[in-house]
């Protein structure tokens, strides 16, 4: 039985097991887990939890075995910038950059503050049948999903929480980084406008600005698409824990029937 998105070869090479395989293609992956893999080495390689991350989709990422590789590209006691590259065997499937801003406490007033900004808990939300799949195991089996509103198969914006059910990778445990990143690429899926899979609604990115990491398993996305008639469309989306809004994530979409 499949234990993990990845498994460690060492020297920075993953296999990628088939809890990665999103729903669009049998031998590609979902953006989810790649994200999170990428990222979190980005955060390894700055030392801090990260403020910012963009990743560049070039292809789809396929069910292989995979290379991480970062470099710091400006260091500093501040802020530092990072940039990473995931390839296959055939070179770059995924680029990413990273920023990360120092933590400490600036004794803000308390009225410049937000108020708490939360949604119904996870275990007030509602278990919703994924849309159809051609295949039994993949990233739809690996992750939990709770919808407070809307629906894999209601179009329209969405409230889900999401957690994975399996480590990042096998033999280590999961972080709140990982935890995030794993769940943020779902928002053009979850707030999709499309009543069925005739349309392509595709990511070329992902970026999420991140306030802080997550406390507990559970990542919410509040999630809503914008299309335009030329074949462009964007998803946003609001980023939760249990505690209300840690970040936002956004998702530039290529639109084309299918």
């Amino acid at each position: 039985m499949v234990e993990a998105f990845y498994e460690a070869l060492g020297g920075g090479w993953y296999r990628s097991t088939a809890l990665t395989r999103g729903p669009w293609d049998e031998g590609a992956q979902h953006a989810g887990p790649p994200s999170a893999l990428l990222g979190s080495a980005l955060e390894t390689a700055l030392g801090g939890p990260l403020a910012r991350v963009t990743f560049e989709i070039l292809k789809p990422v396929p069910i292989a075995e995979l290379h991480v590789t970062t470099t710091v590209v400006r260091g500093g006691r501040s802020v530092r910038l990072a940039e990473g590259v995931l390839a296959d065997g055939d070179g770059p499937v995924m680029l990413a950059r990273a920023w990360t801003i120092r933590r400490a406490d600036v004794a803000l007033p308390a009225e410049l503050l937000d108020p708490p900004d939360t949604i119904a808990p996870p275990h007030e939300a509602a278990t919703k049948s994924f849309f159809p799949v051609p295949w039994d195991e993949g990233y739809h089996t690996a992750m939990d999903f709770r919808f407070v509103s809307g629906g894999f198969t209601e179009p329209g914006p969405a409230r889900i929480w999401m957690r994975p059910r399996q480590p990042l990778v096998a033999g280590t445990e999961l972080t709140p980084l990982q935890r995030v990143l794993c769940a943020a690429d779902s928002g053009n899926g979850v707030s999709a406008r499309f009543e069925s899979l005739d349309w392509v609604f595709i990511n070329t990115d992902l970026t999420v600005h991140l306030v802080r990491y997550p406390a507990g398993a559970w990542v919410s996305l509040d999630a809503r698409t914008t299309l335009e008639p030329d074949g462009v469309g964007l998803a946003r989306s609001v980023l939760r824990d249990e505690a209300g809004v840690i970040g936002h994530a956004l998702q530039s979409l290529f639109i084309a029937r299918g």
